[in-house]
């Protein structure tokens, strides 16, 4: 039994009973990073500066970047740390901030995957009015929305992780900060911290990933009625991008999540991995997928380099 005490700082764990090999695990890590990084950047750059590309689909892409960016800047600090430099101490306030922008910008990531969605739908069902409903205008508003609903959801299981006695232990089992990671070391009532995530998980994984199934129903229905077998292959063509990082994203929360529910007697490894693969697949695949499939992005990257190379 532990001391009725509270710690100023967990210690985080990287992979139990391999530290001899941190060194050898983090150069995929690495790598991945790096790869993340540029990838996500260099969408982000193509789209500020080509042109072509300021439209409201690109626009949402330019959103998946920044917040595949965000989420993976927020995690892999820590996690280099561990593998690098074995630096496993974080201090309360930085562990609870990590927890929050891990959980918000998830959050905001299925968001922004129901955005676009919403803008295959209107672009395939209602295409004729496709400039007159998606303006700039409304692009920003919706895109406003999706990060008030991350950022604000998140704020009240983790607001008391702040004010919580800490005296079971102080070591994580992530080389990150998670909500679910810390509760379990919490000495006091936290029925809301483990309740309040079930029902935000419901409402946003569930239902978004419910209303973006209903509204690739509706633009089947949509395309089966175009007479044209071409016509009908060209619209389906816009949505295979969109719909590879649906299932990329959905396929490794639900993983993750029968991993945690039913995974008990699976070893602790496999969890970890799980945990990783869930921060760093969706944002290593996003760009390739949408660079693989999409001519508008092949070309400007090819236009984006070659000015560069010109330049320099």
């Amino acid at each position: 039994m532990w001391p009725n005490s509270s710690f100023s700082s967990f210690l985080l764990t990287g992979f139990p009973s391999l530290e001899a090999a941190h060194h050898w695990i983090s150069i995929p890590f690495f790598f991945v990073y790096i790869s993340v990084l540029f990838g996500n950047g260099t969408l982000l750059l193509l789209i500020k500066e080509d042109h072509n590309l300021h439209e409201p689909m690109y626009y949402f892409l330019a959103m998946l970047a920044a917040t595949d960016l965000g989420l993976t800047l927020t995690t892999m600090p820590t996690v280099m740390g561990v593998l690098w430099l074995d630096h496993r101490e974080i201090g309360n306030v930085a562990c609870f901030s990590q927890a929050y922008f891990i959980h918000s910008l998830s959050f905001v990531e299925s968001g922004v995957l129901l955005a676009m969605a919403y803008d295959r739908f209107i672009a395939i069902c209602n295409p004729l009015r496709y400039t007159a409903i998606l303006t700039n205008t409304r692009v920003v508003k919706i895109g406003l929305v999706v990060l008030m609903r991350g950022f604000v959801s998140v704020v009240p299981p983790i607001l008391p992780l702040y004010f919580f006695p800490y005296c079971h232990s102080h070591v994580l089992s992530h080389a990150f900060c998670l909500h679910q990671d810390v509760i379990k070391l919490a000495c006091a009532d936290t029925t809301f911290n483990r309740l309040y995530p079930v029902v935000l998980v419901v409402l946003i994984f569930v239902l978004d990933s419910l209303i973006i199934l209903f509204s690739y129903v509706l633009i089947l229905k949509s395309v089966l009625s175009i007479a044209s077998r071409d016509e009908r292959a060209k619209a389906l063509n816009t949505c295979v991008s969109h719909i590879c990082c649906v299932l990329v994203f959905y396929i490794t929360v639900i993983g993750l999540s029968l991993i945690h529910r039913f995974g008990k007697e699976v070893p602790h490894i496999v969890h970890l991995i799980m945990s990783y693969v869930y921060f760093l697949f969706p944002p290593l695949m996003n760009p390739i997928i949408y660079s693989v499939k999409t001519k508008q992005i092949q070309s400007g990257v090819l236009h984006l380099f070659t000015i560069h190379k010109v330049r320099t």
